[in-house]
């Protein structure tokens, strides 16, 4: 190994460690909350794509989750900036921690690949932009990769709350 493997090496150990490490943070955050809430949920801890993400899950059904969730998914964000906030507090660092709840986020991932392939196709078939509806920061994100893995181009557009994806013809 030459010197420049083993301080990438490293590197990427100590990523690892620190997501890890937010990982954990948030899980002890998100116990007391659920134990203040009297909720039932265990929590599943994962690196994803460079970040930590969490997963709130429930082997009784997810309906008492669901009031974690919120219309559209509002509480979840919310809980997941409180969450980040809990991590930034314990390590001084921005974190881009996801929190999943009663498997929303993923649902909702499957749905808007749907979405941005969909959408992909009327723009190469009309030759024509497509213009979606507005969405969140997490929902573009998961359009653009859609649109990208269909090869053409997408960019956001417009102020948040209204920012939307428009999806490029080749």
């Amino acid at each position: 190994m030459t010197e420049g493997t083993t301080s990438a090496a490293a590197e990427g150990a100590d990523t690892l460690t620190r997501l890890e490490q937010e990982g954990e943070i948030a899980a002890d955050y998100l116990e007391g909350l659920l134990d203040i809430a009297d909720l039932d949920g265990d929590i599943d801890m994962d690196v994803e794509a460079d970040r930590a993400s969490v997963s709130i899950i429930s082997d009784t059904g997810s309906r008492d989750l669901q009031k974690l969730v919120g219309r559209d998914g509002e509480v979840l964000e919310a809980l997941q900036e409180l969450t980040r906030l809990a991590v930034h507090r314990e390590t001084g660092d921005r974190s881009r921690l996801m929190l999943d709840i009663a498997g929303y986020r993923a649902r909702k991932r499957s749905e808007l690949s749907e979405l941005g392939a969909k959408a992909a196709a009327e723009a190469k078939s009309s030759g024509e932009a497509v213009k979606l509806d507005p969405m969140t920061p997490f929902e573009r994100k998961v359009v653009h990769d859609a649109v990208k893995a269909a090869g053409l181009r997408s960019e956001s557009e417009g102020e948040e709350p209204q920012r939307f994806v428009v999806v490029l013809p080749a």
